[in-house]
């Protein structure tokens, strides 16, 4: 951590980052307008999708890593892999709680078995099991090469995710079927904003992870 914080640029995109999600939380919370029948529950769709975007994004880099890895195999794909999945399935768990957290007051419950969000639940635990892999997994060639497959596996999961909503009846949803180009100027700045600050959220959190990998296996080396 310490090597990291090191290089002034790092120290620089660290506060950067931090200033651009106060200020996110901000107009989140006072420049959204209110939706009617929502309220303050509707502003989670602010965090909720661009945080299930950027879980998704990470999910993508896991799986072209691991085709990249299978190719030629560098270790720089495996930690590539390794660090998305890990940051992907970080953000999957905050998806998972703010779900619920904007069904209790629009559904009346905090949880349902609509298509949307069993097959989300459904990606986190192909994941728990990625990383009992990595973990438990014995010989770390053989590991990396098997998480690899599973990373590029998991993925076909994400469009069946995101486009549960069209695979099933309409009286198996609970998720509004909304297209957001549709949506009032005033709902759609903010939220494209969020979705860029979130982005960038995730490519300082996958390089800082991708040096700690780094690190580690040098020790390893050494």
């Amino acid at each position: 951590m310490n090597l990291f914080f090191s290089k002034k640029i790092n120290v620089i995109s660290a506060i950067m980052v931090f200033i651009l999600m106060v200020f996110n939380i901000y107009n989140i919370t006072n420049n959204t307008p209110m939706v009617p029948d929502q309220f303050w529950a509707q502003k989670i769709f602010y965090f909720h999708v661009p945080i299930a975007w950027t879980g998704f994004l990470s999910y993508l880099i896991v799986m072209i890593a691991g085709v990249l890895y299978l190719i030629n195999k560098r270790t720089i794909w495996d930690h590539l892999g390794y660090a998305a999945a890990e940051i992907g399935t970080l953000f999957i768990v905050l998806v998972l709680i703010t779900g619920p957290i904007w069904a209790k007051p629009i559904w009346g419950t905090w949880w349902t078995w609509e298509p949307r969000l069993t097959t989300t639940l459904i990606l986190f635990l192909i994941y728990v099991g990625y990383f009992m892999l990595r973990t438990f997994g014995g010989h770390p060639e053989r590991t990396s090469r098997y998480a690899a497959v599973l990373g590029i596996v998991a993925f076909f999961d994400v469009p069946i995710i995101f486009y549960s909503v069209r695979f099933w009846e309409e009286r198996y949803q609970s998720h509004p079927q909304v297209e957001i180009a549709k949506q009032n100027p005033d709902i759609i700045i903010p939220f494209l904003i969020s979705l860029i600050i979130f982005s960038i959220l995730f490519s300082f959190m996958l390089k800082y992870r991708l040096h700690v990998l780094k690190v580690a296996l040098n020790r390893k080396k050494n």
